[in-house]
């Protein structure tokens, strides 16, 4: 009888995980760190990194732009999408939605760039939307369609369509969708690539990373 997946890997991701697991773990020895050293950075335990690393656990959208962010590199880069050519235009019917622990989110922007521009949709009452992250940079959200609840420190702001928000990615911030249907945004947020940010990405800090 033919085993099926792991039983915390959900069907839906078994065609993804075997690229995935492999290139965060290349990622990782690319940058020089010990498993400890990466789940300290990513705000994750060594056990559910090598969860990840070994495709047991499938890496949500939070996760992915938190790993993203720790090894200096875009998601579309760890999820082993690789652009033949440098093109400044992303047209509509380009690549394909990816879906993580229930988010959807599209390329709205061009990989290896100094900030990485997606497409999302937030879907209504999934876990990640109850985690907060707290990292260097800026980011930027512009509401499509549905209602967007933001979280920026001790302040809830419910947004509309047409609503946008830029703020400060060290203000300890999370979002989940308002609407019974989920929300769409545009979200664009800074890739900090230096040593200098991976300093500040292992600092202490008593947040975890939600989208």
């Amino acid at each position: 009888m033919k085993p099926g997946p792991a039983p915390d890997r959900p069907q839906d991701a078994v065609d993804e995980l075997p690229a995935v697991a492999p290139q965060l773990r290349e990622l990782r020895r690319r940058a020089g760190l010990t498993l400890e050293a990466a789940a300290a950075r990513a705000r994750l335990s060594p056990a559910h990194l090598s969860r990840l690393e070994t495709g047991r656990r499938q890496p949500s959208l939070p996760l992915l732009l938190g790993l993203a962010r720790t090894y200096g590199t875009t998601v579309s880069e760890l999820l082993g999408e690789t652009p033949a050519v440098a093109d400044p235009i992303v047209r509509a019917g380009g690549p394909g939605a990816r879906e993580a622990d229930g988010w959807t989110y599209w390329q709205a922007g061009g990989a290896g760039r100094g900030m990485q521009a997606l497409r999302v949709h937030v879907p209504h009452g999934r876990g990640p939307d109850e985690l907060v992250r707290v990292h260097p940079g800026e980011e930027w959200l512009y509401v499509l369609q549905g209602r967007l609840r933001l979280h920026l420190g001790e302040a809830e702001h419910l947004l509309e369509p047409g609503d946008s928000a830029h703020f400060d990615s060290l203000t300890p911030h999370r979002i989940g969708a308002a609407s019974p249907g989920g929300a769409d945004l545009l979200f664009v947020h800074t890739l900090l690539q230096s040593s200098l940010a991976g300093l500040c990405l292992g600092g202490a800090a008593t947040t975890t990373h939600h989208r």
